[in-house]
């Protein structure tokens, strides 16, 4: 699996713990091992920038995804590139604070998010949204299992 990460912006972002959890999220989800993703942390004009040209919406948001191989969980076969994640700090800062958790947890839960988005999942409707957030969940217990034992909440998204 080749994971590469850049951070553009002014933030300290934990770069080493992006990446062990994106390895871990793939490797919980059955994605090939060569699959590649590249993960941008970028600023909020950046990540506006970004909104606009493919949302069509005004101001930054806290993550985009954008699938390129179309890979899906289980399908070990399958190597090419998963896609890129786009992740603004200064709007995880802002969430974070609101739910009540670290900066860090924050771009870990979005981390996951992007990642699930780039295997095909979504929270257009409700079905959707459960199945996805109980597995976003899932995955962030099993990685704070490892990590921080005897943790027993994870960061939850934020309402917007």
């Amino acid at each position: 699996m080749s994971v590469e990460i850049g951070n553009e912006t002014e933030h300290a972002v934990e770069l080493i713990e992006v990446e062990a959890l994106t390895a871990h999220v793939l490797e919980q989800m059955g994605i090939h091992p060569g699959a590649e993703v590249y993960i941008r942390f970028a600023s909020e004009v950046a990540m506006s920038e970004l909104h606009v040209e493919w949302m069509d919406l005004a101001g930054p948001t806290d993550v985009m995804s954008f699938p390129m191989d179309e890979l899906r969980p289980g399908d070990t076969d399958a190597e090419g590139v998963l896609g890129d994640i786009v992740i603004c700090p200064s709007v995880a800062a802002e969430q974070a604070q609101r739910a009540g958790h670290t900066l860090h947890d924050e771009i870990l839960l979005l981390t996951v998010h992007g990642l699930l988005h780039l295997m095909g999942y979504d929270h257009a409707d409700p079905e959707q949204k459960e199945e996805m957030f109980g597995l976003q969940r899932h995955l962030l217990l099993t990685w704070f299992a490892d990590r921080e034992p005897g943790r027993t909440s994870v960061p939850e998204p934020t309402e917007d």
